[in-house]
């Protein structure tokens, strides 16, 4: 069969075709004049490549029903023309993949699902390179069935969501069919909620590295256990334990709901997970009269934090901790190192050591969202160097110290995010200082 060139402008691009691989054009002129028009004629196969030109619109209701291999994913990517990504529209969701396990799906823009703009009932998906916008109710759903490991990156997804239960992103993985998953969320921009949550996550595992979130209807992150009521059979609250690391972040807070994270449970599915939370920089500027940052709630086991800033940059009540509503499982456990937290903070963890505070923390222009630290700033080198978990209760798996920077309030394409330089002590928050990254190339 046939095989066209790779594009080589993708750098992270698992889609080079492979030997028995087909090539297939969407577009104008191509073969095939929408994804429609392709996937109800051909059948895919492992290792083929969907190529859609960009600078046009096309329907939504895109349904992918074919699966690739680990070794040969699946890959549908658009090409920019002029600078355009192909647009999907419409539709109850605007693209499924209805047991497609193994795709990549990377270079579009998606909008306008009634329901969901991406809905994920499949395992072994990266999504990539895409700007998910304007979805009326859900932005990106996996299912409670049938969803396994998926990968978010170089991603921007805005302005979606809608009352208290749809979200920009709402996952969960199968931990009967798929168990074990992770969900993989990394140097992605994602803001300007309309409601619910920026990401609400009931996977077995999140590993949320190095993204900007801002913005939330309600908390930024939700971090929480399977729900009870729609799970699989076969599952029950003692089946796994979900855990999550959150590390590399920035993480602004503006609007009036009172907490950032919420980590545990909602009251329809609990963790009894642990959480890591290490060198984030978070900055709440909501004109409410009080916050919490971590907002502990139903089962849970742990909670440890290092190298965080947490700011409060607008007048009234900040909160650290919020335990009232928690059930810890082997009773609290928390611990934490080099936090730099407002003078005034309340319910600040006891077991935290090292913690520094002050009025400011030396921000280049905080009213610009520029949150490098300045010189002379009090995060400067003031960080845990090796910010290990309690032996009784280790992270596992842990990433101690972040090894890039997030994107600055922007999406960034495919494998241009920033090396952080390795520092000893480290930088306390997400972004190193002024210096260091235009050293790396960082332009404002």
């Amino acid at each position: 069969m046939k095989v066209l060139p790779a594009l080589a402008c993708l750098a992270l691009s698992s889609a080079a075709p492979f030997a028995d691989a087909t090539t297939y054009a969407v577009g104008s002129g191509r073969p095939y004049a929408s994804l429609q028009a392709l996937l109800t004629s051909v059948t895919l196969q492992p290792g083929d490549v969907v190529e859609v030109d960009g600078g046009a619109t096309y329907p939504g209701g895109v349904i992918l029903r074919q699966s690739g291999t680990a070794a040969q994913p699946i890959t549908v990517r658009g090409l920019r023309v002029n600078g355009q990504r192909p647009v999907l529209a419409g539709g109850t969701n605007t693209i499924e993949f209805r047991q497609s396990n193994h795709v990549v799906l990377e270079g579009f823009e998606i909008t306008g699902g009634s329901s969901r703009c991406v809905f994920i009932p499949a395992a072994f998906i990266t999504l990539r390179d895409l700007l998910v916008r304007d979805c009326p109710q859900m932005g990106i759903l996996s299912a409670d069935q049938l969803s396994g490991s998926i990968t978010l990156e170089y991603s921007e997804i805005r302005n979606s969501g809608e009352g208290s239960g749809r979200h920009a992103l709402y996952m969960q993985s199968d931990e009967v069919a798929f168990p074990d998953s992770v969900f993989r969320m990394r140097y992605n921009y994602v803001h300007s909620g309309v409601g619910g949550n920026l990401l609400k996550s009931r996977f077995e595992r999140n590993e949320i590295h190095y993204n900007w979130f801002e913005g939330a209807f309600y908390h930024e992150l939700e971090l929480i256990g399977p729900d009870q009521y729609t799970q699989q059979p076969g599952w029950t609250v003692e089946l796994k334990r979900e855990d999550s690391e959150v590390l590399g972040n920035v993480i602004v807070h503006s609007g009036t709901f009172g907490a950032v994270m919420r980590f545990g449970g909602d009251g329809t599915g609990e963790s009894r997970g642990r959480y890591r939370v290490a060198n984030n920089t978070i900055v709440v500027n909501g004109t409410g009269s009080s916050y919490t940052v971590f907002r502990l709630f139903s089962g849970i086991e742990s909670v440890e934090a290092h190298n965080n800033v947490i700011w409060r940059s607008s007048n009234g009540t900040l909160n650290i901790e919020r335990t009232v509503e928690a059930e810890w499982v082997s009773g609290r456990r928390v611990a934490g190192s080099n936090n730099w937290i407002n003078a005034s903070a309340s319910v600040v963890p006891p077991e935290w050591t090292g913690t520094l505070s002050g009025s400011a923390p030396g921000f280049v222009n905080a009213a610009a969202h520029d949150y490098r630290p300045a010189a002379g700033s009090p995060l400067l080198g003031a960080g845990n160097s090796n910010p290990t978990s309690p032996p009784a209760w280790p992270f596992p798996a842990p990433t101690l110290l972040p090894a890039f920077l997030p994107p600055i309030r922007q999406w960034i394409a495919p494998g241009s995010a920033l090396t952080r330089p390795v520092q000893t002590p480290p930088t306390i928050g997400a972004i190193i200082e002024r210096d260091a990254i235009f050293a790396h190339g960082f332009e404002t």
